[in-house]
Parts: C-alpha cells; structure tokens; sequence
C-alpha cells in the first residue's frame, strides 16, 4: 500500500479501478516550406481554427447543459485565445517570414503564451497554462488529421489518472463511469478544479508522479476531501473508505433538506453564510445553494484577456451580480493581481518576491487609472443592488486612507457627470497579512467592515508556502499564532461595532465551523458548493458547546492536538470525515 499526498479541490471519497490516460503530446513536424506553400499553410492554419472554435462551441454547450452556464462560460477564455487576432498574426508572421509549417507555427506562438503565463506566482494566471495547451492541442490534431484521445468507451466505473485534465476533458468527463481522477499536477483554483467541484467528481490534483506510480486496472482510493491517493490499499483500509463513500454519499443527500433552513445554532444563534464567488454566472449556484449573499466576488478574471476591462464591461459583470442577488449584500474585491506579470498589457516589473512586492492593492495604489476605472463602474452598479467594496492585501491604515480618497475623488467625478450611484456604499478590508491583524484596531476605525483571508494570513504568517508539497504539513490553520490573530480581529470588530466575515479556506472546511462559531465569527464566506454541509454544522451544535469547543482548543499549545481535538469533536455530526 502507498499513500500519495496532493491538493484536495473536490470532497468526496471514491474505491475503484484506475484507468491512465495516454496524455502523450502531439509530435509536431519540425520542418520547413517552400515560399509557393506559404497561402497555402496559411489556408490550412484559418481552416484549423475554424475546426478549434467549432469543437469549442460544442464542449461549452456541453458544459452548459451538463453542469450549468457559469462552467460553461469557463471556455469563453478559449474562445477568447481563438479570436486574437494577435496570435493569428504572430502565427502566419512565423509562417511568412521564417517558413515554419502551420504546425510548427502553432506550437512556437502558443507556448511562448504558455511559457508566459507559467512564470506568474498568482495560481489564478499561472494555472490557465492548462487552457493555452488545451486550445494547442486541438488546432494542432485538426492539422496534422488525428482525433481527440477520448474514454467515452468505458464500460465500468474508473478513477482516472493523467498528469493533467484540461478543462474540456474534465468536463467531458461520463459522470456514470469516472467517478474520481488525480493528477500530477493542477491546483486548486484551476478551471479543472472548478468543473470537478461542480461536477461532484472526488479530485485531488498536484500529486507530482501518480502517473508514474500506478497502472491501468490498479485499485485506488480517491480520498477528495483530505488530499490523498491511496495505491494498492490492504483490506483495513479498503473497508474503510468504502464504508466513507457510503456515509458521504449519504450524508450529501440528506443535505439537499436544509437547503431553505437558516444556518442557525441550536439555541438560536443566527449566522450568514455567504458565497464566495469567481465568475458573475455563479452566482445562480450560491442562491441554489441557499447563500445570505456573496462574501467575495473576485474580479481578476475580467483581467485575463489581452486588454484591461473598460468601465463598461465591468459594470455589466457588477451590475448582473447585484441584480441577481437583489437586496442581499454582494462583496466586490478591487482587484488582486498578484504576480510578476500579467496577461496582456497589465503588466508588471518582474521581482526576486513577487508574494512580497507590488501585488494587490499595492499594485492599484501605484496603478490608480485602473483603481478608478474599477470603483466607477462599481459605483455605477450600486443602484442594482447592496454592493460592498473591499479592499485586499491591506498591511497600513495609510493604504484605506489613500484608496478612500480616491473613492471619494470618483464619487465627486460621476456627480459632475450627473450619474447615478449609491454615495453610502460600505468599504472594508481584507485581513490577510499580520500588519494587519496586529493593528486591527486601528483599521476598524476607518472601515465598514472585516474579512479575514486566512488563505494568505497562515501563509504570511507561519512563512509557509500553502502549495508547496515540501512544507505542507507547516500550513497549519489551527497554530495557535493563528488562532490569536484571528480572535483579535473578531474581537476588535466587536469592540468596534463592525461586522467580521471570514471569506478564506479554513471557514468552508467543517473541521473548523465548531470552533469558529465559539470565537464568535458570525459570517462565514465559502465555495457555494461548501454551503450546506457547513450549514449543516451549525444547525448541530449549541452556541454554548461551541464556546466550550474554542475555550479548550485556544488552549492548546499545538496545531496536531487542536486538529485531533476537532476532528473527534465534528466527527460526531459528520461521520464520514476521517
């Protein structure tokens, strides 16, 4: 028996067979043309594309249909790579002037556009180099004539095994036969990793060697909600997780019945439980869900094409959020850009720290023609609904100071410009670096409201990368440095009579809802697909033993003890968690 550690991106527990994807690359040609050939290779290029944006059309109907229109609109990024008229131009430039092979063309343009998206630290752009292989990948089988690898032909349930799942493979996924898949590589904000969530298809991803480790017909767990692969498991372990995905299956279903209930303690504490969000289109999830509102709707994928967003084209996106979400609160985040490039023509100085340098709010202070086109067209949307604007990455209250006046300075500018916005718009700040954790109570004083962003406060805080494998087990959420960071925030929003949510990762694993609870964290910000099981959590437990819960493990001196506490202690409302 071998266990592999990797990123969980979807829960769920699955035992089958292991079916490996031949993932082999297309072998491109390396040879040249004669000048009378050059119309001609060009012909056959415009003719692949046409090929690629058919087949993409397709996968997004597909999508659309199979799991609904914000995952389809995932392959709009294709789409988008498809019609750049850019890349057509660099591609028959190459064709033209150095007499490449359509082919060869092909290749060379596109994964110079991989290679640059690659090299960026944020895992929102680095993580659609999977997309630019995908579109590669296609136009290069319509020209050199081969098909797509395809496993519609399975006939019995398997969990699938590849370096890597593009977008449109996962989502070509037969949900009666795969029912689990692990990967090499991929992370958890991938567009793979959305669609599998979406699909309720048990993942874990970034691996590193499952290819290598295992063969066609081996028997495998897919253990989704901690991150592990189990290879070749001994009989104890077998019957564990079969009797796991019995329990979760059932526990999922019976989570359907609380989708209209409050997330309301036992003795009648109410808690918001919001949405965190990528993509305008999901917010129909979060509301099927049974969402209070969305406590983190990301921006920067208006940011992935060529060009920045104009002001128009952001307000539409802002603007059909707050409508659907009607008077509940939606949170916009300005923009959080955090790498040494960016697509197009956003781009940064490349530095030795990106995580430590002109990221995030930074970036927009240094950048204000782009802040201001942004709080324009969310003051613009603020009459469609109750929208909220917060600021990320804040480390000083100089940093509030100087984005409230630039607020204040396009508040002035729509007035002369006779339009419409709501002036009283709330501002708050996301407390995700230890500045400001430690200084919280000077930023309540200057803001509506807190969000705690634990993803980047454990990081910073604990010097601990939380996506390499190397120091995983140091990315502890329950450190007690940690713990008393986050209870002074929440603390400090009580003192100050300001609401404190938490949008990060540790709020939508259930492990952690006790205990949070009895800090007294009263919104919760998750993944939609996390809302009812946290949901479920809640409606289990009484204010009081949840106080008792957050008493016994603030005391404890290490994170593996407050774990094993929690563990026990919400093993009793979730049986399937390990």
């Amino acid at each position: 028996m071998e266990i592999k550690k990797g990123i969980p991106v979807s829960p769920g527990f699955v035992v089958r067979e292991a079916f490996v994807l031949d993932s082999e690359e297309v072998r491109i040609p390396q040879r040249f043309i004669a000048p009378a050939d050059i119309d001609r290779e060009i012909e056959r290029f415009t003719n692949a594309l046409g090929v690629a944006r058919a087949e993409i059309q397709e996968m997004r109907n597909q999508a659309t249909e199979s799991v609904g229109p914000e995952y389809g609109a995932i392959f709009d990024f294709h789409k988008a790579i498809l019609d750049d008229r850019q890349l057509r131009k660099e591609v028959e430039a190459r064709i033209r002037n150095n007499k490449f092979t359509a082919e060869y063309a092909v290749s060379r343009a596109l994964r110079k556009q991989a290679k640059s998206l690659g090299s960026v630290e944020n895992p929102f752009f680095s993580q659609r180099v999977d997309d630019i292989y995908d579109i590669e990948k296609r136009i290069l089988r319509s020209l050199i004539g081969e098909r797509r690898e395809s496993i519609k032909d399975l006939e019995n349930e398997v969990i699938v095994i590849a370096r890597n799942l593009t977008p449109s493979q996962t989502a070509g996924l037969e949900k009666t036969k795969v029912v689990g898949f692990a990967t090499d590589s991929g992370g958890r904000t991938s567009h793979t990793a959305i669609v599998a969530r979406a699909l309720g298809i048990p993942a874990v991803v970034g691996i590193g060697s499952i290819t290598s480790d295992v063969s066609g017909g081996d028997t495998v767990i897919v253990d989704g909600t901690n991150g592990l692969v189990i290879i070749g498991p001994d009989e104890r372990t077998l019957e564990k997780y079969k009797t796991l995905e019995r329990d979760f299956k059932e526990f999922q279903r019976k989570l359907v019945t609380l989708l209209d209930m409050p997330a309301e303690t036992l003795d009648g504490y109410r808690i918001k439980l919001m949405a965190n969000i990528e993509f305008p289109e999901e917010v129909d999830s979060a509301l099927s869900a049974g969402a209070n509102g969305v406590g983190l709707y990301r921006t920067e994928f208006l940011f992935t094409d060529k060009t920045k967003p104009d002001e128009d084209t952001q307000f539409r996106a802002y603007r059909d959020a707050l409508k659907k979400m009607g008077d509940r609160p939606v949170v916009i985040r300005t923009l959080d850009l955090g790498a040494d490039k960016a697509p197009g023509d956003i781009a940064l100085i490349r530095e030795a720290n990106p995580f430590l340098g002109c990221r995030s709010i930074r970036y927009c202070l240094q950048h204000i023609d782009i802040l201001k086109t942004q709080l324009r067209a969310m003051l613009r949307a603020s009459l469609f609904g109750n929208l909220k604007i917060m600021l990320p990455m804040i480390s000083s209250v100089d940093e509030v100071r100087r984005t409230k006046v630039i607020l204040s300075d396009v508040m002035e500018e729509l007035r002369e410009q006779s339009v419409s916005f709501n002036p009283d718009v709330e501002v708050g700040v996301m407390i995700e670096v230890p500045s400001a954790a430690l200084t919280v109570d000077i930023l309540a004083r200057e803001v509506d409201f807190l969000s705690i962003g634990t993803n980047d406060l454990i990081q910073y805080s604990l010097a601990v990368d939380r996506v390499n494998e190397r120091v995983a087990e140091l990315y502890q959420p329950v450190h007690p440095a940690i713990l008393r960071l986050v209870r002074e925030v929440i603390l400090s929003g009580k003192r100050y009579g300001i609401e404190v949510a938490m949008c990060g990762e540790m709020c939508a694993e259930v492990i952690y809802t006790i205990l949070l609870l009895g800090m007294g964290l009263d919104v919760f910000s998750v993944t939609p697909v996390n809302i009812p099981e946290v949901k479920k959590v809640i409606r289990s437990v009484a204010m009081r033993e949840a106080r008792e819960t957050a008493e016994v493990v603030m005391h404890l001196s290490d994170a593996k003890s407050a774990e094993a506490f929690l563990r026990a202690r919400t093993h009793k409302i979730v049986p399937w968690l390990a």
